[in-house]
């Protein structure tokens, strides 16, 4: 019941249980343009991060229009991983729900995962005569080599459990153990080293120790059936977890949502949440192209741009401006769709400087006919630390988005 407390203090109803008896219906468009890693540092001190060295005349003119601010993915001083940096986009607590990587792989290529299934990202290796690791991920392999091998691995037998083993891209697949008394507490086996053989896989508590035994004989059976392979003789094991228990979209706010996305990963978190995944979508403008094509079948779109996080990484300063770039020139066409309320916005700051994710506050934009605009002139890092959104926590996005598009009724008389 609305303020009755916990024994904590706290009341008994969270944001999401706030949010759905609060939403309500109407033709509202929203488009949440996720530039993945956008936020960033500048390479010496007193200069320009990537977002303000790039030319984003658009983005700009957006600036003029809506209100901005620093999105923080999680809690403060907390770098996030892809995962929960979207997962507080979607507006899920991302401490509260955690996903591994393995179910975010599984579901993204399509395996749906029951309650008795503990997933696990693979990556294929190249292991030399003494069993070390030479090259972590087989030479970053061609999906039309390795896929054959990742089925060649149906082959692993084990009594007692089903094992479903599904080729991803380049050196990934997966691997989904299915049988009773699985736990999904499982250490990966990933060295994140060269040089070394892979680590045994280890149970983090009782109730996964059966999953550990099952993993240790799928490799000891996998290495068998790669005997001889010039490239991918060996395999690591990641995010070992099972199916999470997530509210949909459709629950929590109203929405009928749609994800359009390039790489798996972000599919798989988009329909963990009970978004649809649409079109096919390999480039930027693709994606557009299919976001104008689904504009009047759904109510809300998360549009997912990849590369402004992988140059951070790279820690290609330059190249991270030009995706920036990239990013700005199709604004005008997602603004000549007319959305209610447009977000832009980023999971977590990625700068060139670090190579890295970091914990510093993303910049965000919120735009709509009803945001306060606070009429900043410039979207970019030093500006938005001064915008009308202050600084935010992730997970507070969502009813902001559902409130600027008139989504969200009244709390109480």
């Amino acid at each position: 019941r609305i303020g009755r407390p916990h024994e904590t203090g706290e009341t008994a109803m969270d944001m999401h249980e706030l949010t759905s008896e609060l939403k309500h219906s109407n033709d509202s468009k929203i488009v949440l343009l996720v530039a993945d890693g956008l936020g960033g540092l500048p390479m010496e001190p007193g200069g320009r991060t990537e977002l303000e060295t790039a030319r984003t005349p658009n983005l700009d003119a957006l600036a003029t229009r809506g209100v901005s601010g620093g999105l923080i993915p999680v809690k403060p001083g907390i770098t996030p991983g892809s995962g929960p940096g979207h997962l507080g986009l979607f507006g899920y607590e991302p401490v509260k729900y955690q996903i591994g990587r393995g179910a975010l792989e599984a579901t993204a290529i399509g395996i749906e995962l029951g309650p008795n299934d503990v997933a696990v990202r693979c990556n294929f290796c190249t292991l030399d005569g003494d069993g070390k690791i030479t090259d972590r991920r087989a030479g970053r392999i061609p999906t039309e080599e390795s896929a054959p091998l990742a089925k060649r691995l149906r082959d692993v037998a084990i009594e007692g459990v089903q094992i479903l083993v599904e080729p991803v891209k380049e050196h990934r697949f997966v691997v989904v153990f299915r049988g009773e008394g699985l736990g999904g507490h499982v250490h990966d086996t990933d060295p994140q080293a060269t040089g070394v053989p892979p680590l045994d896989p280890v149970a983090v508590d009782d109730d996964s120790r059966r999953t550990a035994e099952i993993a240790r004989e799928f490799v000891a059976q996998a290495q068998k059936l790669l005997a001889g392979e010039a490239k991918a003789n060996g395999l690591t094991m990641r995010g070992f977890s099972p199916r999470p228990a997530l509210p949909s979209y459709e629950e929590v706010y109203g929405l009928k949502a749609a994800a359009i996305a390039v790489y798996p990963m972000y599919k798989g978190l988009a329909r963990l949440v009970g978004m649809d995944i649409v079109g096919t979508s390999q480039t930027l403008a693709e994606q557009i192209a299919t976001l104008k094509e689904n504009w009047n079948k759904y109510d809300f779109f998360f549009v997912h741009f990849k590369y402004t996080d992988s140059t951070g990484e790279d820690g290609n300063f330059d190249a991270k401006v030009e995706r920036i770039e990239e990013l700005d020139a199709v604004i005008p066409d997602i603004v000549g769709l007319d959305p209610t309320v447009l977000i832009v916005t980023g999971d977590h700051s990625t700068p060139s400087k670090l190579r890295s994710h970091s914990w510093h506050p993303v910049p965000t934009l919120v735009v709509s006919d009803v945001c306060r605009a606070d009429r900043l002139a410039a979207f970019g890092e030093a500006d938005t630390v001064t915008g009308g959104l202050g600084q935010f926590e992730a997970k507070y996005l969502m009813p902001l988005a559902l409130a600027n598009a008139g989504r969200l009724g009244k709390f109480g008389a």
